[in-house]
């Protein structure tokens, strides 16, 4: 399995090609392949999560002086959300790199978004483990950071279900609607899904453990779309 392109795309050499590999690596894969003979990509996932979110706090933290903790918070939230970072792995071509079943490699929509970002978090917990913190940080700032104009600009860190019923009733005059659409899973473990209407029309929905989340998501998905 030659890496040589993504490191070329990453600006990173790794000395140890196998934390790569295993940050690349589905856990479905090794269902199919269980000889390969590496972990899968959860607990680099687990440790980029981690490390992502100290750089991108150090960084809003020193850009934003006098911001409060709760703007900051807000910010953070919309610059290292799924999407977010399903755009970002998009942008370096992670998705021909990582290893799938299957199954997996045809699924499309929110499921690979959040394999792709969950696979971008285990590879900058693979660069914080072989290169260092500040190799990671400088990473997280050219393909992260670079979005924050975005995030201002068109507001993406205020509550979506508030940001998008200020767009839609600013440009249509309308108020979004929301609909459970369906509930899945026994009682302690339910799945909601949820629609959110415009004039009686479905725009997009979103999944969740509770309606609110759902709704949430959905508005999430809506404003992907809008935008």
């Amino acid at each position: 399995m030659d890496l040589s392109s993504l490191e070329e795309k990453l600006g990173v050499v790794f000395k140890n090609k196998d934390l790569l590999k295993e940050s690349l690596t589905h856990r479905s894969y090794l269902n199919e392949n269980p000889s390969w003979g590496l972990n899968n990509n959860e607990r680099l996932e687990f440790l980029g999560d981690a490390v992502l979110e100290l750089a991108v706090t150090e960084m809003l933290f020193e850009k934003y002086p006098n911001y409060s903790e709760g703007d900051l918070t807000s910010i953070r939230s919309a610059l290292v959300n799924y999407q977010m970072l399903s755009d970002v792995a998009k942008e370096i071509e992670l998705n021909d790199y990582i290893l799938l079943s299957r199954g997996e490699a045809k699924d499309t929509g929110k499921a690979r978004d959040v394999i792709l970002a969950n696979a971008f978090e285990a590879v900058l917990g693979a660069i914080y483990l072989d290169a260092g913190y500040e190799t990671m940080k400088k990473f997280v700032d050219l393909y992260v950071m670079k979005r924050l104009k975005e995030v201002m600009e068109k507001g993406l860190y205020k509550d979506p279900k508030s940001l998008l019923q200020e767009i839609v009733q600013e440009k249509m005059k309308l108020t979004p609607n929301y609909q459970v659409l369906s509930e899945e899973g026994p009682d302690h473990a339910k799945i909601f899904t949820v629609g959110v209407f415009f004039d009686g029309k479905l725009i997009a929905k979103g999944e969740g453990s509770s309606k609110q989340e759902a709704e949430v998501d959905a508005a999430k998905e809506a404003l992907r779309l809008l935008n």
